[in-house]
């Protein structure tokens, strides 16, 4: 969690602290940025315009929610845009490594969080970007709400159809089968 001394610093012009900032939720922002567009690449782009934003506008933020919230909102709205940019976003699943043939259950793990990696990715982008938030970071409704610029209820719903959606999509699994 950044410390809200170290946005006050960096906000004054300490270089420094702004680059531990930075450093601090790069991470998370590449994650977020990597969940919603579904591939290295292009999260790495996003990450990069999105630390840059904050870089720049650090002074227009205000405290009214946390720091993190802040910037995942930052994130969030580069990713629908290059989302949006896109004529055709075709899920890509990663190459599977070789695998011992003794690590079954590694490998159907694997496989599943292959698979829910892709049904995220099909979701519509609102749920998307909830889910994201949700379960990837941790995010409660009302941060959540913040980070989209939603109402909270607007949130539930959309976490709400997400779920339907995610078993319908990965209801093999809940069968006992594998979708491979």
């Amino acid at each position: 969690m950044v410390e809200a001394e170290w946005v006050k610093r960096a906000q004054a012009g300490d270089r420094e602290t702004m680059i531990r900032l930075l450093r601090e939720i790069e991470t998370p922002v590449y994650r977020t940025a990597y969940y919603l567009l579904g591939n290295e690449q292009d999260a790495l782009d996003a990450t990069q315009e999105a630390l840059l934003k904050i870089y720049h506008r650090i002074s227009t933020f205000q405290g009214q929610s946390r720091f993190e919230t802040w910037a995942q909102r930052i994130v969030t709205n580069i990713c629908i845009d290059q989302f949006r940019r896109k004529t055709k976003v075709v899920p890509m699943p990663e190459e599977m490594q070789p695998v011992d043939t003794e690590a079954e259950q590694a490998v159907h793990q694997s496989h599943f969080h292959s698979d829910l990696k892709t049904a995220i990715s099909q979701l519509p982008e609102q749920q998307r970007t909830a889910v994201v938030l949700r379960y990837v970071h941790d995010y409660s409704y009302q941060e959540i709400a913040e980070s989209m610029n939603l109402p909270i209820n607007t949130v539930k719903s959309h976490l709400f159809r997400a779920r339907k959606q995610l078993q319908v999509l990965l209801a093999e699994y809940k069968e006992g089968g594998v979708a491979r």
